[in-house]
Formats: C-alpha cells, structure tokens, sequence
C-alpha cells in the first residue's frame, strides 16, 4: 500500500484555516483539455476526516465552525502522534489481530473545506435513509448465516478480502483508512478512472453508446458519461450484487459528478438510488485534492493466497465441535 502523509510533532504547524462553505462551481482558470472540455485529469486524493453521515450528536447543525474544525483537525494530529509513539503491544493467538499498527494507515488529517459535519448532503440530516423491511431482512438473513458459520464458502468473504475490489474504491469512492487516491485518464470519448485500492480501471464511454444487457452484471457496474456544461456526469448500472456494497441490489442506480473547481480541486458528488435498499435516495459531495505524486501499484493478495488457510481453519473450528462430548 502507498503511503502518502508521513508526520512529526510539529505537523500542526501546517494546518490551514478553512474558507467559508460555498458550492462548488467551476471556475474561469480551471484547466481545459486541447478539444475544449474541462481537463479532470491526474491523481486525485480523497481523504478526509468527515464522516460520511453526521454524528447524531449534531442533530440538525450542516456546518461547523472555523474553530470546531481546527479543534477537529488537531485531535487528528494529536492521534496520529499517539499512536505512533505508543509501545508496541502483542497479540494472543486466537485474538482479533486488527491492522499492522497505525504506520499505515492515512485517513488524512483535515475535514472538508466546507466544514460540512458530513459528506451526506441529502436527506438533509446528513444521513443515509432508512433501509427497506427487505434489506433489513437481507442484512438480518446474512448476519445469522455467518454467525452461524463464518467461512462457510469463498463467497462469505467480502469483495475486499477477496482481492476483487477495494473497500473504498467504489463506485462511488469514498475515504477510508488508506489509498484513497484515484486517477482519472480523459480523452474526447471516454474517460477511465483507476482507484488506487486494487487498481480498478472503469472505462467510461461518452460517445452515447447504448448500455449493456440489464442482465449482463459487473463487479463496477456499466457506466455511461455526458457532459452537462463544465460537469461531467456518469450514470452507472448492472452492478454485480455480489459485490454487497451497503448492501445494495442488482438494481442499484449511481450518478456521480465531477466538476474542476480550480487547479488544484476537483467536487466530486454522487447520487445512489436502490428503492429495494433505502427508502430514498442520498448525495454525498467529496472534494478532491490534486496529489502531485504518482499513484504507485497496490498489491492485494492475502484474499487470494490465504484462502485456503482460512477455509480450512473453518473446518477444524467445525470438526472440533463436532467431537464434542
């Protein structure tokens, strides 16, 4: 895995005041591509330390303050260094091993320039809908079957651990513990996006070309781009419910934006519609840093290599119970 933010003690030195909420636009000096568009292209860096829906405990309130915000921003640092100054601790066999240590990770360390509470702006809560009896049932359905037994097939396992896509690589993508870096190719007729979390490469054509069978399914589903003035708008569909993102369906629905807000950001919203999920459909809106940096391979092959390890110590948890007195 990349790593791209490596701090001191003295990193919050580098904290920045944040600007005043205000939609994002695209500007006149934003950079266009030689045929005339906006030109999105390069690696662009996602993280941030706004969570995705807003924390209860903020009820109704859409922005913090400039002082809420570098008090949040700071507690970031503050746990980075802790973290990275703590003794190292062991592990019993057996245990949850949870990650290698805070070394790698790199959620990132400032919140949005906005200061939204959260990344969700619509429903106006700044959290996800309420989920259908159905998807209750599927989640319901799902949780005791693995109770039950955790490893009964390579399908229980997640996307993710099998090594077939990222956990924050979407569509849409959203930051998480680290990689959360993508780069966006661009050409008159097609864009291809690539998320640096198990380098998935999205092809998006813009040439008005029909859509896929419904019935052919895809692991990013079938995306489909126009422009709508200096916005890049993708609808995607025919994703692969295996993939149970949010445990979403086959019938899930993605319109993602992009938008050159200058030369250095690029807005990045989406829309998700899946009535058989949620009882309504939610927004969120990333903005996007330009990382000068190069995006660098990620190579994902526990999920792979580890299989049969983990099935098998499924079957020795089962054989052990079953010569139970």
């Amino acid at each position: 895995m990349s790593h791209r933010c490596r701090l001191s003690v003295g990193v919050a030195a580098l904290l920045f005041a944040i600007g005043s909420p205000a939609p994002a636009q695209a500007q006149d000096d934003a950079p266009r591509t030689a045929w005339g568009r906006p030109d999105l292209q390069g690696v662009w860096d996602f993280r941030s330390i706004t969570p995705l829906q807003r924390p209860e405990d903020l009820a109704d309130r859409e922005f913090l303050t400039e002082e809420e915000a570098a008090q949040i921003e700071q507690g970031a640092v503050d746990r980075d260094v802790r973290l990275w100054e703590a003794a190292p601790r062991r592990t019993e066999a057996g245990g949850n091993v949870g990650g290698y240590n805070n070394f790698w990770l790199d959620r990132g360390l400032r919140a949005v320039e906005t200061r939204r509470t959260s990344l969700i702006t619509y429903p106006p809560n700044g959290r996800m809908p309420a989920v259908t009896p159905d998807a209750q049932r599927r989640a319901d359905e799902r949780r005791d079957r693995l109770r039950e037994s955790p490893a009964g097939s390579w399908e229980d396992f997640s996307a993710g651990v099998r090594c077939i896509l990222g956990f924050n690589a979407g569509p849409p993508f959203t930051p998480s513990a680290y990689n959360n870096n993508m780069q966006l190719f661009q050409t008159p007729d097609h864009v291809v996006i690539v998320t640096e979390m198990v380098h998935t490469a999205r092809i998006v054509p813009l040439d008005g070309r029909p859509r896929l069978d419904p019935d052919v399914q895809q692991w990013s589903g079938d995306s489909r781009g126009r422009w709508e003035g200096d916005t890049l708008v993708i609808e995607t569909r025919n994703f692969d419910a295996k993939r149970r993102w949010r445990n979403t369906t086959a019938n899930a629905r993605l319109v993602e934006r992009l938008t050159r807000v200058d030369a250095d950001t690029l807005n990045y919203e989406f829309t998700v519609t899946d009535p058989e999920t949620w009882t309504s459909a939610w927004t969120a809106s990333v903005p996007l840093a330009l990382n000068p940096e190069p995006m660098y391979e990620y190579a994902c092959h526990e999920g792979n290599y580890s299989m049969p390890l983990m099935l098998g110590g499924q079957r020795n948890i089962e054989l052990d119970a079953s010569n139970e007195p």
